[in-house]
């Protein structure tokens, strides 16, 4: 089977993206209100009663859609990582988009500009998670090799977290503290097609620069010193790539919250389907995470709680971690450790 997909590509696009589309109606049908397919495609068609219309369109769609594009961009992203960095441990969230991203939502959330615009909170997570990853490029400099910006990125994920732990503490009354971490679990719900207006012009930049870097991706898993031979610019590369990481990741983490462990999993799971060619590995991990987090958000909605519904970010986080502690017990088996 896997050398079957890795002989022919385009038949794991194709049936990553059959089952996406199958999650997707299965997304629609799921919720408070159940329901059936064919009452789906009647409301995706504008037909049946208004009621179905508006739950399809006005509630799920986006949700659907805004799950498709954020587990997109992280399964992406976080191949883009591992090939830059030749580390199957690496994730995008190392750069401090999702801490500088959680600082600003803070921001917008305690001054009050999160109550009087819907805007609000998204504009000022982008800026958070942008001004987050600016930094520690700054902090690593200009050349920096990729591990010095890494420890670039922790120290200002660090710096950044104490800074919404800081708000956290100080929360003049528990309300608004509660809306802070409920933020941080992240979630699609109440999402509308206002929020993906808002950020698919900074995801499909994103994406661009990323897809941009897939012949430099395949050469730099031969080395710097061959990459560099075949003409490839380093320095280039790994601004384009933390520029489209930035944008991309910053720009769903602002309206979703943090998602976590996606970008670590996917591009794992499906490295040896692809061969030793990470160009391919990005738009594999795209259509593996959109279907990862869309399942993900099946569940949030499936599962039956007492009150408020279970937080994306907490799906993910009990699948990605058993996961993440998986792969370091393999990669010390594989070193002899």
């Amino acid at each position: 089977m896997i050398a079957f997909f890795t002989r022919h590509p385009f038949a794991l696009h194709a049936l990553l993206a059959i089952i996406l589309l199958v999650a997707a109606f299965g997304a629609l049908a799921v919720g408070q209100v159940p329901l059936s397919l064919a009452q789906v495609w009647q409301g995706l068609r504008g037909l049946g009663d208004g009621l179905e219309r508006v739950i399809v369109w006005d509630i799920r769609l986006p949700r659907v859609i805004l799950a498709i594009l954020g587990g997109a961009v992280l399964g992406m992203a976080g191949a883009a990582m591992q090939g830059f960095l030749r580390n199957p441990l690496a994730d995008p969230g190392l750069l401090g988009v999702t801490n500088g991203a959680a600082l600003g939502a803070v921001i917008a959330i305690y001054g009050g500009f999160a109550a009087t615009s819907t805007h609000s909170l998204p504009i000022f997570a982008m800026i958070g998670a942008l001004l987050a990853v600016a930094l520690a490029c700054v902090l690593a400099g200009l050349r920096s090799s990729p591990y010095s910006l890494i420890l670039a990125g922790i120290a200002i994920s660090s710096l950044f977290g104490a800074g919404v732990a800081l708000a956290l503490n100080l929360a003049p009354n528990p309300f608004a503290a509660m809306e802070v971490v409920f933020w941080l679990m992240g979630s699609l719900e109440g999402r509308s097609g206002a929020e993906i207006i808002l950020v698919l012009p900074f995801l499909l930049l994103g994406v661009g620069l990323m897809l941009s870097c897939g012949r430099a991706l395949n050469a730099l898993s031969l080395g710097n010193q061959t990459a560099s031979s075949l003409g490839i610019s380093l320095p280039s590369v790994q601004g384009r790539l933390i520029a489209g990481i930035a944008l991309s990741v910053g720009a769903i983490t602002s309206v979703a919250g943090s998602i976590g462990f996606v970008g670590l999993v996917v591009p794992h799971l499906l490295r040896p389907l692809v061969g030793s060619q990470p160009s391919r590995l990005l738009s594999v991990s795209a259509l593996g995470g959109a279907v990862l987090v869309l399942l993900a958000d099946i569940a949030v909605r499936a599962i039956p709680t007492s009150g408020m519904e279970l937080r994306l970010g907490v799906v993910t986080a009990l699948v990605g971690a058993p996961f993440f502690l998986w792969l370091l017990f393999h990669e010390r088996k594989r070193e002899g450790l």
